[in-house]
């Protein structure tokens, strides 16, 4: 019998959940290029087989998994690219990328978070700045914990793009033994909510490092997904099931799982951390930070009512102290 050529991968990032990624991919018939920043990282894994700054516990299959530290290299024959560094980052990680190395290649974002400065989805940002077709391009979402795809526990994933067999190959890709996958066409959709989950995933941190209870806490996320419902039908209307796991169980997995990074650096606020040393104490990069910064000013446009948005944005970016923000919230909610 003839055994298939493997497919061709690149994956651009050395965090969490690039290194879950890249253990859900090892299980199917996939060459990975796993890019890294760090060189010490890189050697490690070489020798070691394991991230040492990420995900230690996961072991890596190093032979179907090559690290490189030079992203042409990585770039080079691949079929697919991954991107799941912070998208704060995602341009610094591409330098020395041209438009002509995305040619022929499929781009799948796996990045929660929006292109600070250009207020842009990355799908949007890297089709704009390498010439990438929509078509092409794919996002991951859905409740899906690094952490708990390290354990192999049952995970879900949804994969979304405007072509439906790019959406069906890419979710082949990802699906395994421990982990489900679904294709969709709603990638606008399905990526504001990824990046707007992480903002309301602050804001019950923040709640929580104020002392509400479980009771604020249901009705903060139930009216998050009326605010949610009404900014992405404002951007891009469409016929959509917010209650599918890719919104709403992505929503409430970030707004209650102790393994949220985005509602950890919420809480450390709530409790009277500056961000500086918010951000010190996790030593990780919560996308919801940067992300209502960007949703916030995308919303000028189009002035849709989103008070929780507008909550978190004046405690982080205009000092407003995280109790007074909250009392004014609370009287909004219903």
């Amino acid at each position: 019998m003839k055994v298939s050529q493997p497919v061709r991968l690149t994956m651009v990032g050395g965090g969490s959940w690039a290194t879950a990624l890249v253990k859900i991919l090892s299980e199917n018939n996939v060459s990975i290029k796993w890019w890294l920043r760090k060189t010490s990282d890189a050697e490690h894994i070489k020798q070691f087989g394991h991230n040492p700054s990420y995900l230690s516990d996961v072991q890596i299959n190093t032979r179907k998994v090559k690290v490189c530290t030079k992203i042409r290299d990585a770039f080079r024959d691949s079929q697919y690219i991954v991107l799941a560094v912070p998208a704060a980052f995602v341009s610094d990680a591409l330098t020395g990328i041209r438009p002509e190395h995305f040619d022929g290649k499929c781009v799948i974002s796996a990045i929660k978070g929006m292109i600070p400065g250009a207020n842009q989805l990355v799908t949007d940002w890297v089709s704009e700045q390498y010439n990438v077709p929509t078509q092409r391009m794919s996002v991951i979402a859905g409740p899906c914990h690094a952490e708990e795809v390290a354990l192999e526990k049952q995970s879900y994933l949804t994969i979304a793009s405007p072509d439906p067999v790019c959406a069906e190959n890419v979710s082949d890709l990802l699906r395994c033994r421990f982990v489900q996958t679904t294709p969709v066409d709603d990638i606008y959709g399905i990526e504001y909510s990824a990046v707007m989950k992480n903002i309301i995933a602050l804001a019950c941190g923040i709640t929580r490092g104020l002392g509400y209870g479980d009771n604020f806490q249901a009705v903060l996320v139930s009216n998050a997904m009326q605010e949610i419902r009404r900014f992405v039908d404002a951007i891009h209307a469409k016929h959509r099931d917010l209650s599918g796991s890719a919104y709403l169980g992505d929503l409430l997995v970030t707004a209650y799982s102790p393994f949220s990074r985005n509602r950890t650096f919420g809480t450390l606020i709530g409790r009277g951390y500056t961000i500086q040393s918010a951000q010190a104490e996790m030593n990780m990069i919560a996308e919801g930070y940067y992300a209502v910064k960007s949703i916030y000013e995308v919303n000028q446009r189009f002035g849709v009512r989103m008070p929780i948005v507008d909550a978190v944005y004046t405690i982080l970016y205009e000092k407003a102290a995280p109790g007074a923000a909250m009392n004014t919230l609370k009287e909004l909610l219903k």
